[in-house]
C-alpha cells in the first residue's frame, strides 16, 4: 500500500546538511502534511523527492520503483507531480494553454502518434486539460490570459497544471501562502475534494490550522532532521514540536 517511500535522505551543501538522514512514506490514498520552522528543509526535501535537487545519499521509491536520481520530467511521467512555492505559470498564455502544456508533457508523442494519431493525441490532451481545470473550478476562465488572474486563481492554475499530468501523488508546496482566510478555507475544501476522489497528497504548509484540519498524518522537520511523524493530535502534544515550531508558553 506504500505509494512513496524515501529512505535515509541526505543533502549537503558544502559543510551544511540541509537534510540529515530523513526517511518517510506516503501510503496510497493518504493526505500527509510536512511542517517545520523556516530553514527546516521542507522544500529541499520536496526537491530531493521530485528530482529537482540531487541527493548526497539515500533512495526514493514510487510504487515500488526506484526513482532515485531520475530527472524531474521522468518522475512526473511515473506518477508524481508537484506545485511550487513561487508560481511558475506562463502569464502570456491562456489558462487552457498553461494547463495543456503539462498534459502534453506527460502524454508525450511517440512515432506512431506523430505519423497517424495526431487527432487522437490532441483529443486526449484536451480532455485531460478540461478535467484538470474542472477539478479546481477554473474551466470558466479557460480562455483568459494567466496574467489577468487574481493571485488566488493563479494558485489554482498551478494545481490544475499538476493535475493535468494525472498524478498518483500530488505534492503541494505552500499552496495557501499569500491567501486570506476565506481563500484558505476554499483551498482546504478543494484539497479535501481532490483527496476524496482518491488522490494521494503531500503538502508543505505554514498555516497550521489548514494542516491540522485536513491532514491525516504530519511529518515534522527541524534543522534538516525528522523530529515527529504522527497524527495531528499527537503532533500537537509532542514536546519537541512545541519547542521547535509551535512554541511554548514558557518565557
Amino acid at each position: 500500500m506504500m505509494l512513496l517511500e524515501f529512505n535515509n535522505l541526505v543533502r549537503r551543501f558544502g559543510g551544511l546538511s540541509a537534510i540529515d538522514n530523513v526517511s518517510g512514506h506516503v501510503a496510497k490514498g493518504e493526505l500527509v502534511g510536512l511542517i517545520g520552522p523556516n530553514g527546516a528543509g521542507k522544500t529541499t526535501l520536496f526537491n530531493l523527492i521530485t528530482g529537482f535537487v540531487p541527493l548526497s545519499s539515500g533512495s526514493v521509491h514510487l510504487n515500488g520503483r526506484d526513482i532515485t536520481g531520475r530527472a524531474p520530467h521522468v518522475i512526473a511521467r511515473q506518477g508524481l507531480s508537484r506545485t511550487f512555492q513561487n508560481l511558475r505559470i506562463f502569464p502570456n498564455m491562456t489558462v487552457f494553454d498553461n494547463t495543456s502544456v503539462a498534459a502534453t508533457g506527460v502524454i508525450g508523442q511517440g512515432l506512431f502518434e506523430t505519423l497517424l494519431g495526431r487527432r487522437s493525441r490532441a483529443k486526449r490532451i484536451s480532455e485531460r486539460t478540461w478535467q484538470a481545470l474542472e477539478q479546481v473550478g477554473l474551466q470558466h476562465l479557460a480562455d483568459d490570459l494567466a496574467a489577468n488572474l487574481s493571485y488566488g486563481q493563479r494558485k489554482y492554475l498551478e494545481i490544475a497544471r499538476a493535475l493535468a499530468m494525472a498524478p498518483e501523488l500530488l505534492i503541494l508546496d505552500e499552496p495557501a501562502a499569500g491567501l486570506n482566510d476565506t481563500e484558505t478555507a476554499e483551498l482546504a475544501a478543494c484539497i479535501r475534494r481532490l483527496h476524496g476522489e482518491g488522490l494521494s497528497i503531500m503538502l508543505v504548509e505554514h498555516d497550521m490550522n489548514l494542516v491540522m484540519s485536513i491532514c491525516e498524518r504530519i511529518i515534522v522537520l527541524a534543522s534538516g532532521k525528522k523530529i515527529a511523524d504522527a497524527s495531528p493530535l499527537q503532533v500537537r502534544g509532542n514536546a519537541a514540536v512545541l519547542e521547535s515550531y509551535l512554541g511554548t508558553d514558557e518565557p
